[in-house]
């Protein structure tokens, strides 16, 4: 058994060693608008949905030679945008736990006047499984938001049932109004709440056991916060640990495991540093990121975060946490250990602009770039 055992792990040292990544348009006959997330439902079927900045979701088949994409969901009516690049817009999708049986999704949007963050459900339509009903609309929460930058845009069902939801610290550069270290707001945090009951006039309600809910200090609804922007997270599947990329600010990007009840340190600390660059401060009661890297070396300007592999197509990225960078299209995979001596090992450079990453429902990964959806592809032998 050990000689077996010895064998196993010699054959992935191995892989590791060897593997050379590419990647490759996954869907070749298909393009989208800004694409900034890709979704399975986590349905029987083999449907995928993809978010589009402007505002809506299309829908497709998870079949490579696929010609065919529908119109899950038009709200380009209501989502705002300013004018040229922006990070408003259409930005997180989540589906609910019992999706196949009440049909209910979750979006969360940008809208003006006064300028907020949305977060809405809606619900399938009855007659076609590939259509929203768009008069379905349930406002869940508004966030508003002081500048036009740094909205976050995450959502997701944890294993508990319950809605987390990333908000940014409100914008400009540099948290002018403090967000980050205020519990008496939402921006820089994420959030944890309860959709399938609802309490005080909310269309939510908050889970008993969140991290503040003793505390008058803090929002009942916070489970982190001390968060710059962090676009994306997700859950390792296999432990359970909640991984998130935050955006740094001008010096360095970084990797957070996210437990209830911390402060991640924004804007005090930009990762492991006193903020801003060459002033002292104390890190005492902030969590420090498991990696981080530097701004503006090599063209690396904005961590995208992603997932931890639990596929079966590429042997050597099992277990590791896979993100990117938007400006250059670097992807790492980044080994966790319980010990600390996490380890950070470069895959590509891609050359295309990742704004998300995303699984299909066999755990495969997915990335969202310019206006296609790609794949990471291995030379290693299945």
């Amino acid at each position: 058994m050990n000689k077996i055992k010895k064998s196993i792990s010699v054959l992935f040292i191995l892989a590791v060693l060897q593997a050379e990544y590419a990647v490759e348009n996954a869907f070749p006959n298909l393009s989208f608008t800004d694409p900034v997330g890709i979704y399975h439902p986590g349905d029987d079927t083999e449907r995928l949905f993809v978010l589009e900045q402007p505002g809506t979701i299309k829908v497709f088949s998870n079949d490579p030679s696929t010609t065919s994409v529908e119109t899950f969901l038009n709200i380009t009516s209501i989502v705002d945008q300013d004018g040229g690049y922006t990070e408003e817009g259409l930005l997180g999708l989540a589906f609910h736990p019992n999706f196949t049986e009440n049909g209910y999704f979750y979006v969360n949007y940008t809208e003006h006047g006064p300028r907020r963050n949305v977060i809405a459900r809606y619900k399938v339509s009855s007659n076609n499984p590939d259509q929203a009903d768009t008069e379905s609309s349930l406002i869940i929460l508004e966030v508003n938001q002081p500048y036009t930058n740094h909205n976050g845009g995450q959502m997701g069902f944890g294993s508990d049932g319950y809605l987390y939801i990333s908000f940014g610290d409100g914008g400009s550069a540099g948290d002018p109004l403090g967000n980050g270290q205020n519990t008496q707001t939402l921006l820089g945090t994420i959030i944890r709440i309860d959709v399938d009951n609802i309490s005080n006039d909310l269309n939510y309600s908050i889970p008993s056991d969140n991290p503040f809910v003793e505390d008058s200090s803090t929002r009942d609804e916070i489970y982190a916060y001390g968060l710059r922007n962090m676009w994306r997270f997700s859950w390792d599947p296999a432990t359970g640990l909640l991984w998130g990329a935050d955006v740094g600010q001008y010096s360095w990007e970084e990797i957070d495991i996210i437990y209830p009840g911390l402060n991640y340190g924004w804007n005090t600390m930009e990762g492991n540093h006193c903020y801003p660059a060459g002033t002292s401060c104390s890190s005492e009661g902030f969590e420090p990121p498991v990696f981080e890297y530097a701004l503006y070396v090599d063209g690396v300007c904005s961590v995208t975060g992603g997932h931890v592999y639990r596929g079966t197509e590429i042997f050597s990225l099992y277990g590791k946490y896979i993100y990117g960078d938007w400006c250059t299209g670097d992807i790492w995979g980044l080994t966790y250990s319980d010990d600390g001596n996490h380890v950070n090992e470069h895959l590509i450079q891609s050359g295309i602009n990742i704004t998300s990453f995303g699984l299909d429902q066999n755990n495969e990964l997915l990335i969202c770039a310019n206006a296609n959806i790609f794949k990471l592809t291995s030379d290693e032998e299945p």
